[in-house]
């Protein structure tokens, strides 16, 4: 299916190409999160019409992703969690679980935001988190992972 993009997708495009992408992603992502629309002959003259409009709100959402990119970056997130006597946790800590975290440090990021690289964090100690507020704006953040006392 031929999708005209209204927002930078990663690995796809950027707002305004036209791509030809899978019919499901199309009917169940792009088109639901108004990140896209059918390439028709009408829809590409109705975007050229209000490229600048999406555009300024394109830099307006970046700007925005990079205000509070540069607040979180270098923030240690500490999370406790019941583990072993050799360090592994009885369970794990997930992208929600660090998300969770954020939040209680006053900052709105959503579990989808934040990149776990190796998966969930399953030892105590201290791991390198990314975290990403935009496409564009992807930071380090800490997390510290100790053992729960109680």
């Amino acid at each position: 299916m031929q999708v005209i993009l209204l927002d930078k997708v990663s690995n796809l495009g950027n707002l305004g190409d036209v791509v030809k992408v899978k019919d499901g992603y199309a009917r169940n992502f792009l088109i639901p999160t108004k990140r896209a629309r059918r390439a028709t002959d009408s829809a590409i003259k109705e975007f050229e019409g209000r490229r600048a409009e999406l555009e300024k709100v394109a830099a307006e959402k970046l700007a925005a992703a990079a205000k509070i990119g540069e607040k979180i970056a270098g923030t240690t997130v500490t999370i406790a969690q019941k583990a072993g006597v050799d360090g592994r946790l009885f369970g794990s800590v997930t992208n929600a679980d660090v998300a969770e975290g954020l939040k209680k440090l006053g900052f709105d990021i959503a579990k989808s935001q934040v990149r776990l690289p190796t998966g969930p964090l399953k030892v105590v100690g201290e791991h390198a988190v990314a975290v990403a507020a935009h496409t564009d704006v992807v930071v380090n953040i800490n997390v510290k992972v100790v053992a729960e006392t109680d």
